[in-house]
């Protein structure tokens, strides 16, 4: 299935860039979704999923197959699996970033998705209709970091804003869980309910 979307963003091409290059900071702004970490090439993550009363979490990895900084295009392998079931899905993405008048960028993001299990039962009209509106709600958080109004990490306890440590002892950052994607309410309701 293929699904292209684009969307502008209130930043240059080369800042719209470097921050959507920074998949630490970028995947937090997508509905249901935490990042874990990267191991090698590979960054880690996990998105959470709600149809009715079910919630499931899928756990994936996302990696750069190409990246062109000058140009401002990347081309991105992602897969994942649901941690309790069978389903999984994987996608090449294709991500570039294009001037769009003064201080604007327009990015497009195509994407050739694979999907085994449940979720594949809902059809490709179903699975636009719900990436746009993910999409919507991913484009408002990317333009409030952009604009600094966005909801920064809070610091570890003995850590200063600027990164110093103010005692010798390591504590963990606490990171909360974001809220599963409800595919019901993004798909319309009742629309789904057949599906379950």
């Amino acid at each position: 299935m293929k699904i292209s979307n684009e969307f502008t963003v209130s930043a240059s091409p080369d800042e719209a860039w470097k921050l959507l290059m920074d998949l630490e900071q970028v995947v937090p702004l997508m509905p249901g979704a935490s990042y874990l970490g990267q191991d090698g090439e590979d960054f880690l993550g996990k998105v959470k999923i709600k149809v009715g009363p079910v919630t499931s979490e899928f756990g994936g990895k996302a990696r750069f197959l190409s990246r062109d900084d000058t140009l401002r295009r990347a081309l991105v392998s992602a897969s994942g699996k649901e941690a309790r079931g069978s389903g999984n899905a994987s996608a090449t993405i294709t991500l570039a970033v294009h001037e769009a008048g003064e201080n604007n960028s327009r990015v497009t993001v195509d994407t050739d998705m694979q999907i085994v299990g449940k979720l594949a039962q809902f059809g490709s009209g179903m699975i636009q209709q719900v990436s746009e509106k993910l999409l919507a709600q991913f484009v408002e958080r990317l333009e409030a970091k952009i604009a600094g109004t966005g909801e920064e990490p809070e610091t570890a306890p003995g850590v200063a804003a600027s990164g110093a440590r103010a005692v010798a002892k390591p504590v963990a950052a606490v990171q909360s869980e974001p809220e599963p994607i409800d595919l019901l309410d993004l798909a319309g309701g009742g629309a789904l309910l057949k599906y379950g």
